[in-house]
Parts: C-alpha cells; sequence; structure tokens
C-alpha cells in the first residue's frame, strides 16, 4: 500500500485533529502499524547509539517521545476495537497482538538502553532533576527492570515467548467474550413482557428489535448499560428482570477479569497508551 495514500500515516486536516474516520479503513491498520514500528525502531536506534553520555534529555526524553507514529494509529484502532469493533478489525487485532508484544518486549530488554536508563539511575542524585523529572526516571528504571531487562539472554527469550502468548490468548478472551455478550438478546413480546418499563425505555428497546430485524411487536434489551440498566430499573415483571441481571452479572465479571490485564498505571486507567516499556502486551497499547 502506498503510504502516502494511507490515512492513518497523513496530516489530519480535521476538527480539532479528529481522525478522519470516513476515511479509514481496516486494511490501512496493518501497514500504518508496520510503518509506525519501523520509525519507532529508527527512534530507539538513535537513543542508544548517541556517542554522548547518558543525560535526562537524550535518554528518557527522547524514549517518552519516541513512536508517536505508532502511538497514534494504535489509540484509532484500539479506540474503535473497544466500542465500535466488527469482524475485519478484530482479525486484524489478533494478527497484531503478538507483533505488538515482540516489538514492546524488543524495547524493553535493549541492552544498550537499559545501560543509558540504569547509568542516569544511578548517577540520579547528581543530575540536578526537579521533582517531576526525578519520578519520571524512576519510573522508567523500574519498568525495565520488572519487564525482564536484568535477565540473562535465556530469560529474556523465555519472557519474550511468555509475552507474546499472553497477548495473543488476551485478544482471543476478550474478543470471544464481546462474542458471548453481543448474543446476549432478551426479547419482549407484548405489553405482559413490557409492564412497568417507561417510553424511552419501550421506545430503545424497539428500535433495537427492529435494526436486529425482529417483528414490529418485539422489542429487544440487550447489555448495553442505555438498555438494560432502566429495564432492571423499571420492569415490573420480577422473572425477566433475574434473568437479564444474571447474564449482565456475568458480563460484569468478565469486565473485572479483562480489566486485570492492563498494567494498573495511570496511562491504562485513563484509557491512554501504556507508558511501561515491555507492558504492551498486558495493556494491548503501544508505549508512547
Amino acid at each position: 500500500m502506498d503510504e502516502t495514500a494511507n490515512p492513518l500515516l497523513a496530516v489530519w486536516d480535521t476538527p480539532f485533529g479528529l481522525p478522519p474516520f470516513d476515511s479509514i479503513e481496516a486494511r490501512h491498520y496493518e501497514p500504518a502499524f508496520t510503518a509506525g514500528m519501523a520509525a519507532h525502531d529508527e527512534e530507539i536506534e538513535a537513543i542508544t547509539g548517541n556517542a554522548e553520555p547518558a543525560t535526562f534529555a537524550n535518554t528518557i526524553e527522547a524514549l517518552e517521545t519516541a513512536g508517536r507514529m505508532l502511538t497514534r494509529a494504535a489509540r484509532v484502532f484500539y479506540n474503535l476495537t473497544g466500542s465500535h469493533t466488527n469482524p475485519d478489525l478484530q482479525a486484524v487485532e489478533r494478527e497484531m497482538a503478538p507483533r505488538f508484544s515482540n516489538h514492546g518486549t524488543k524495547i524493553a530488554l535493549n541492552p544498550d538502553l537499559y545501560r543509558r536508563v540504569a547509568d542516569l539511575w544511578s548517577r540520579r542524585d547528581s543530575l540536578g532533576l526537579d521533582d517531576e523529572q526525578m519520578r519520571v526516571l524512576e519510573r522508567t528504571y523500574t519498568s525495565f527492570v520488572r519487564s525482564g531487562a536484568n535477565l540473562d539472554e535465556a530469560g529474556k527469550a523465555r519472557i519474550a515467548e511468555i509475552n507474546a502468548r499472553l497477548a495473543t490468548l488476551g485478544t482471543q478472551f476478550a474478543q470471544n467474550v464481546l462474542a458471548e455478550e453481543q448474543a446476549f438478546r432478551l426479547v419482549l413480546k407484548g405489553e405482559a413482557d413490557l409492564a412497568g418499563l417507561p417510553d424511552f425505555v419501550r421506545q430503545a428497546a424497539r428500535r433495537a428489535g427492529a435494526d436486529l430485524g425482529l417483528g414490529e411487536d418485539e422489542h429487544v434489551i440487550t447489555l448495553a448499560r442505555s438498555s438494560i440498566e432502566p429495564f432492571l430499573q423499571f420492569s415490573a415483571r420480577r422473572d425477566l428482570r433475574e434473568q437479564a441481571f444474571l447474564a449482565w452479572s456475568k458480563r460484569g465479571e468478565r469486565q473485572r477479569a479483562r480489566q486485570s490485564r492492563h498494567c494498573g498505571g495511570d496511562d491504562c486507567a485513563q484509557g491512554r497508551a501504556c507508558a511501561h516499556p515491555g507492558l504492551q502486551d498486558v495493556c494491548r497499547l503501544p508505549a508512547r
């Protein structure tokens, strides 16, 4: 694919710099990710190949700002797969999961990069850093250590294998859970099933039924919060509420299981790309 024709790699001349969703297709993501990873690799090589001694600016700041092309494309992709996915996007997600993992692990286990970070950490008290810089340095160093930077070669190979496998299984699990959630449909037929529901709930359920091609008198409750929560609040049918609540409760348990795959850092908590080298396979987002 011609990279110049890929909207994910072009300058976004849109209001507020928003992604041009009307121009982005599933086929654009893999080439954008490939180009982004290549650019990221070059940026990392520029850091490790710098003949000057490590400084906060030429190592930590440079690492923080590296990978922007990849992160921009990934943020678009994972926002869509998390809110408006489809089979084509899911196929890309399955293909890219181990590649993102390998890319992040390669950076986290880069010995030359870790050597520069560790050198700065060992000299941290003499660098004249302010509190914010010291915190960033601490997080960066700790992330490398926890990602396996101190392991021997056999250990590094093993952790890379585990990370890639976890990324693949995590993606598969999330997609399986989503498929099960989407399969739940509580079909309401007749006034007895609709008892207690206010007009806005009935109208929404009717639209959901129409979208699924059901009959005019058939209403549908899904596991979307805007659908199931009002139903649980207002429905006069205890048996139907119990049925819906059971499905809703199971969904919540699966959501917590998915959330446990995140590293728990500030970036993950706010839905941003993970800032922890080597944990992208857990968070499914590449490092910044």
